[in-house]
């Protein structure tokens, strides 16, 4: 944990270009007006008011998640505030028959992709339950080893091409699983084989508390597509816009057979790492905090609808309200989730315990019948 507080990234500087190979993609600006008419992505009115929904949404997950967290009523959770556009509009670009892998910063995309709610609450307790998946879905639990995803999207990417699926898959890790080994083998193995896979770096500036600046010196994160022969794509990760386009069209690349692409999305992360000890205030500066504030997806997005007349104040709490109901009831159903008992950890251990393990069972068992 930093002691002192870093120097900001330049991220100003980056969102200029400033590797002019690996230009920042923009549409959408602060001020919610459309600077690149010829990137705007072909989405139709209710789908603009949809993604828009969905961000909502995802910021009252963020506020409640952080309330029940505090309450004890939820365990591990990673905040995403400010990252909205990075997270939902890029996984707005895929299908359902998409796979989804996620870093355990990604739970609303994997609720929009088909988890229930609950399940997901169930996940933050390390609730056994938690990730038993109905085979209809599409995804992976949500991966703790930092850049172990970018490997196991790379597998699941071949088996797809190998069984002949017109599907891709999507996966995301911050800035500081770009620094792992796992980031470099899993793009590699998926550039070499031309499997359809989209790697989304989400570069919130931080690795925890380690700045973006002392992690690597490639200007980029996005160049670092380069060494794997697949093309990269650096992104204005608060704007909605730009982020659905990029990765629609990255999923066209891979489903038409060109093989693999890296996305890098410049965003910011509001609140700390993890709400398990994390304190931003120790190495980011309030004035950094403000800065990024400015940017903020649901409020350049919030401008742009309105103007087109697509989204107004009574909408937006309509759709608040309910959000809240619904986190209300998948956290009254997951508390109803039977008590995990050591004889269950012990049982999920393996799929035929050997004999310690099965007399170790039986004592756990006689105990808790008691």
């Amino acid at each position: 944990m930093a002691t002192k507080k870093n120097k900001p990234v330049d991220f100003d500087a980056l969102l200029h270009g400033v590797n002019a190979e690996f230009p920042t993609v923009q549409i959408l600006d602060e001020d919610g007006k459309i600077v690149n008419p010829d990137l705007m992505p072909d989405l139709s009115d209710e789908e603009l008011v949809d993604l828009m929904s969905k961000m909502v949404w995802s910021r009252v997950l963020d506020q409640r998640s952080t309330a029940l967290n505090r309450q004890g009523r939820l365990g591990f959770v990673a905040p995403t505030a400010g990252q909205e556009a990075s997270q939902l509009a890029s996984h707005y670009a895929i299908e359902k028959e998409d796979v989804l892998l996620p870093g355990y910063r990604d739970v609303p995309q994997l609720i929009q992709h088909g988890l229930p709610l609950k399940e997901a609450f169930l996940w933050s307790r390390g609730h056994a339950a938690g990730n038993k998946y109905d085979a209809s879905l599409q995804a992976l639990p949500p991966q703790i080893i930092i850049g172990a995803q970018i490997v196991q999207a790379a597998g699941v990417a071949l088996g797809l091409k190998k069984r002949g699926k017109k599907n891709v898959v999507l996966t995301y890790t911050g800035d500081g699983g770009s620094s792992q080994g796992d980031f470099y083998e899993g793009m590699n193995f998926a550039g070499a084989y031309n499997a359809p896979a989209i790697f989304i770096v989400q570069n919130n500036g931080y690795a925890i508390s380690t700045p973006r600046s002392v992690q690597t010196k490639a200007v980029t994160l996005a160049q670092k597509a380069v060494a794997a022969g697949i093309p990269g794509v650096q992104v204005d990760g608060m704007d909605a816009l730009a982020v659905y386009a990029v990765t629609k069209e990255a999923r066209e690349r891979a489903i038409a057979g060109d093989g693999p692409t890296l996305i890098e999305t410049l965003t910011y992360r509001y609140g700390p790492h993890t709400l398990s000890g994390d304190d931003p205030t120790r190495y980011r500066t309030k004035e950094t905090d403000d800065i990024w504030e400015k940017r903020d997806p649901l409020v350049r997005m919030r401008i742009f609808l309105t103007e087109k007349g697509l989204w107004t104040e009574e909408k937006e709490n309509e759709v608040i309200e309910a959000a809240k109901e619904e986190i209300k009831d998948a956290i009254k159903e997951a508390d109803q989730e039977p008590k995990q008992k050591v004889s269950d950890f012990l049982k999920n251990m393996f799929e035929e315990p050997n004999q310690t393990l099965k007399e170790q069972i039986a004592i756990f068992e006689a105990k808790e019948s008691k």
